[in-house]
């Protein structure tokens, strides 16, 4: 039986990357640049993109399918949908190597690591990952290789999950030059509910909004409105399977920022404008915690 070589400091011989967007093009890219894989196979659902695909000097081979993709692979990394990561799992745990890892890149983690788990359970690991990367274009061909230096990318074993495996993902994208946070992924998905699928529920609620509004209205938007809303330009199908499969967290976020909300209402109908300076006040000091955008 073909076994999945111990990878040392991050560094692969073989890995491959399912379902390769911005994403995974960036892994890719990123992958070869820093000396992370030493070989890497990709897989794209269309055949177009796979006659584009092999014609990239960061890809040393292209398969026709999932299984051949991985089938002398140490690590796989799936960059697909977030409905479609354990349909892929099922689809190449038969021809995985013995103690190969796999990954992903989906903003959702907990029923995605339970699943995963169970479905490589006794042949490969599983180990989630997240990102927390991205840029204005998507598509394979804006992949970069520093998309991810200094930018966060969660780690999400389980407590099941093997602990040799769960560093070896830690350390493959530390390096790439990510800043690795390790949660369980139930506590991942409390986070992101707040910090990432709040904004973007915000940002199109808001334009789904100001779409029942005057359409000349749109004309005189300024940076303020553009700078809000630019989220909400992301692709609806997408985000829909977000938000179906993170739902209970997602809703406990609207109802804390609706808590707020009310809060604001309420100190305009009182006119209590000390109130109201006090909300903006904290608003802006949170704001200006970030942390600088690499």
């Amino acid at each position: 039986m073909r076994r999945g070589r111990l990878c040392l400091g991050g560094v692969f011989d073989q890995i491959a990357i399912l379902a390769p967007g911005l994403l995974g093009a960036s892994v890719a890219r990123a992958a070869r640049h820093y000396g992370a894989a030493r070989r890497v196979t990709l897989w794209a659902r269309r055949p177009e993109i796979r006659l584009q695909l092999k014609g990239q000097e960061w890809c040393d081979r292209v398969a026709d399918t999932p299984a051949d993709a991985v089938r002398d692979a140490q690590l796989v990394v799936i960059c697909a949908p977030v409905d479609q990561i354990v349909p892929l799992v099922r689809q190449i745990a038969a021809t995985l190597p013995a103690g190969a890892i796999v990954t992903d890149v989906g903003s959702v983690k907990g029923e995605i690591c339970r699943l995963g788990h169970i479905e490589l359970k006794g042949r490969a690991h599983f180990v989630g990952s997240h990102p927390m990367a991205g840029a204005e274009k998507t598509g394979w061909e804006n992949g970069r290789a520093d998309l991810f230096a200094r930018r966060t990318v969660f780690v999400t074993p389980l407590r099941e999950t093997d602990a040799m495996s769960a560093g070896q993902v830690a350390a493959f994208w530390t390096a790439l030059e990510a800043e690795v946070a390790s949660l369980e992924p139930d506590a991942h998905d409390e986070i992101v509910a707040h910090i990432s699928h709040l904004p973007q529920v915000l940002a199109s609620t808001l334009c789904a909004a100001l779409a029942k509004r005057d359409a000349r209205w749109r004309n005189y938007a300024g940076g303020g409105l553009r700078d809000t809303t630019r989220i909400a330009g992301s692709d609806p199908r997408l985000w829909k399977t977000i938000l179906e499969q993170n739902r209970d967290e997602v809703l406990r976020s609207v109802r804390g920022y609706q808590e707020e909300l009310h809060g604001l209402e309420r100190a305009l109908a009182n006119r209590d404008w000390f109130e109201v300076q006090a909300i903006l006040e904290r608003g802006r000091a949170y704001r200006d915690q970030f942390r600088p955008v690499p």
